[in-house]
């Protein structure tokens, strides 16, 4: 609980005190939200963060929730909190269209474990959020006719990032304080960078990806993306757990938040590798150091340590992503290949020129690199990187068109993100202040296999640093 000055994003607690005092019921706050989400559909330009959604459903949810406030006997700290999934998970009844206009022709019947999970805890689901299409890119651009580009909350005429684009934005925007979205290279915490807002990769495995469409099966993880590190705990604590359906994350020790709360960071030590670090944008480079220096004061240690081969990880984990994504799309790369967007098209066509031996060599550097890792981790509790190297890029009118092809900028914007899903570590990205033109900048920290506790903990202190929140540009309050 953080007292704030000036503007701050309502989270859970917020909607658990409306619920708990009566000022508000979930029934209440599901209409608010309705009447948003109409707007958002309305405004100049659209915020595209929802992309399907279904005022019957909401209002089910909802009044379910107000009867287990009415009657005291609610399900979890999730019951009547507002999400949204990513369209990649199949959430009944809506399309699984995973960005394209061609997938999900008939409406879902079964969900995603992970939204099984949250209906259990009694969320209300607002809908399904939009992505690039079948999550190709960093930046969010999809021009097709059912998605449309998703705009910042902070700058409309900006990209939100990807390829969980609509999470990131619906968070942002205050549409709801949680959203779920899925991380191939960077694509929960990219978005959540380029948007302000919190956003978790789980370690490979953690969270159940079942339900959600098998792009990559040895790169992708399931994360929360969420308006504050407290909130993204309390979803991780409830979506992460073994799943029989997803062999991936059957052997995972106990999910915990351990120490989360320490008063200060006594005794942990934080690796940094300051050529890696500092490649990256002056002023993103300059607030990040300050980061550094902020988690030094309380009490932890910087240890310099030296990330081998980080070229070498940055081409293997392109050649083993874009690999099992072309493999698994082979069919729809050969059927409906004049329905997809024309930078889908060139990736995959690229993706199409690796040759077996490619592959085998770059999941040898995979073995090789987790290795390093395992010696790094022997040395330091975590690993500090930039959030991304960059801001979100601005969208040009020809975009809303024929989509943006930028190679440069998606290798920019993956390299602090690919050695945690080439690896499978965890890693959190926290927002810690914003560059000269008023767009969102963060910090990310990873840490070794299933300890996502102790990413929480820096990045409850790594709040402390962010001396003031700006209002985004588009904003909603439900709660008003």
């Amino acid at each position: 609980d953080s007292a704030s000055n000036g503007f701050s994003f309502k989270g859970i607690k917020d909607y658990l005190d409306c619920y708990r005092s009566g000022r508000l019921t979930p029934s209440q706050v599901a209409k608010n939200i309705i009447a948003m989400l109409e707007d958002c559909d309305k405004s100049t330009p659209p915020l595209r963060a929802i992309v399907q959604w279904d005022q019957e459903q909401i209002m089910l949810m909802a009044e379910a929730s107000t009867a287990r406030y009415r009657n005291k006997c609610t399900l979890s700290y999730l019951d009547g909190i507002p999400v949204c999934l990513k369209e990649e998970f199949k959430v009944a009844p809506y399309h699984h269209r995973v960005g394209t206009v061609y997938l999900g022709t008939e409406p879902e019947t079964e969900d995603a474990t992970v939204a099984k999970k949250l209906r259990e805890a009694g969320a209300i689901i607002i809908g399904v959020s939009n992505m690039h299409e079948l999550g190709t890119g960093t930046t969010g651009c999809n021009p097709n006719r059912f998605h449309k580009i998703p705009r910042n909350p902070y700058k409309s005429n900006h990209y939100t990032g990807g390829s969980s684009s609509g999470s990131a934005a619906a968070v942002a925007a205050g549409l709801c304080p949680v959203a779920i979205g899925t991380d191939g290279g960077g694509s929960v915490r990219i978005p959540a960078s380029f948007c302000g807002v919190v956003g978790l990769k789980g370690t490979f495995g953690r969270i159940s990806s079942h339900g959600c469409l098998p792009l990559s099966y040895s790169t992708v993880s399931v994360g929360p993306i969420c308006t504050s590190v407290a909130d993204a705990a309390i979803v991780y604590s409830i979506i992460a757990e073994p799943d029989p359906l997803c062999p991936y994350g059957l052997k995972q020790p106990k999910a915990t938040l351990s120490d989360m709360c320490a008063p200060d960071l006594k005794g942990l030590k934080l690796g940094v590798d300051w050529a890696f670090f500092k490649a990256c944008d002056a002023e993103v480079l300059s607030i990040c150091e300050k980061a550094v220096e902020h988690l030094q004061s309380l009490g932890a240690s910087v240890v310099e340590v030296s990330l081998p081969e980080m070229e070498e990880v940055r081409v293997a984990h392109a050649v083993c992503i874009l690999s099992e994504m072309r493999d698994f799309l082979q069919p729809d790369f050969n059927k409906h290949f004049q329905e997809m967007n024309l930078e889908t098209r060139a990736t995959l066509a690229l993706a199409s020129q690796f040759t077996a031996l490619d592959y085998i060599t770059a999941n040898r550097q995979r073995t090789r690199t987790m290795k390093f890792l395992q010696e790094i981790f022997t040395t330091v509790n975590c690993i500090l990187t930039p959030g991304v190297a960059c801001t979100a890029p601005r969208i040009y009118e020809s975009d809303l068109l024929t989509g943006s092809s930028d190679l440069a900028f998606t290798v920019r914007s993956m390299r602090f993100m690919q050695l945690g899903n080439f690896t499978g570590i965890p890693g959190i990205v926290v927002p810690i202040g914003y560059c000269t033109s008023g767009l969102p900048i963060s910090f990310q920290v990873m840490a070794k296999w299933w300890d996502e506790a102790v990413l929480l903990r820096i990045g409850l202190k790594l709040e402390e640093f962010r001396s003031h929140t700006k209002k985004p540009s588009i904003y909603y309050d439900i709660l008003a």
